[in-house]
């Protein structure tokens, strides 16, 4: 019996994924760059949107609500971001960089580039155009 070749492929994705996100911690710790990969997922949206709503800023991260508090209480803590009342809406919240965290954020965005480029080597143009059509496919059969 032939082995289905979507369960190889899904493995290779989540093996990859889990690698990319290994290789980024690992490097932001030996650079003692002093936040984790999901706080500077929350730091670099706050920086190109900015005052987002918790909510908002939950979407573009793929967080859960709860998850993103807790990233946000922690950056808050560092006194890179805080939260201020909603300007229309006194019960929620927008989240925005201090800054610190603007500081934080041009800082080490070059160093980042660096470290997201390395997985980027030995691909071709070619390779991006079917690693895009691919990945897009895949995303949009799994619309809700």
């Amino acid at each position: 019996m032939q082995k289905e070749p979507y369960n190889m492929y899904s493995f290779l994705l989540d093996r990859t994924a889990r690698r990319v996100k290994q290789y980024a911690q690992a490097t932001f710790s030996s650079k003692g760059f002093d936040i984790t990969l999901d706080q500077w997922m929350v730091l670099k949206n706050l920086y190109e949107f900015k005052d987002l709503s918790q909510k908002d800023l939950a979407e573009r991260c793929g967080k859960d609500q709860p998850t993103l508090t807790r990233i946000v209480d922690l950056l808050a803590k560092k006194g890179l971001a805080e939260r201020q009342i909603h300007p229309s809406d006194r019960r929620s919240f927008t989240v925005h960089l201090t800054e610190k965290g603007v500081e934080k954020v041009e800082g080490l965005s070059p160093e980042i580039k660096e470290i997201r480029t390395k997985a980027w080597e030995n691909l071709n143009e070619n390779d991006f155009k079917h690693l895009e059509r691919i990945l897009n496919s895949i995303y949009k059969n799994l619309e809700f």
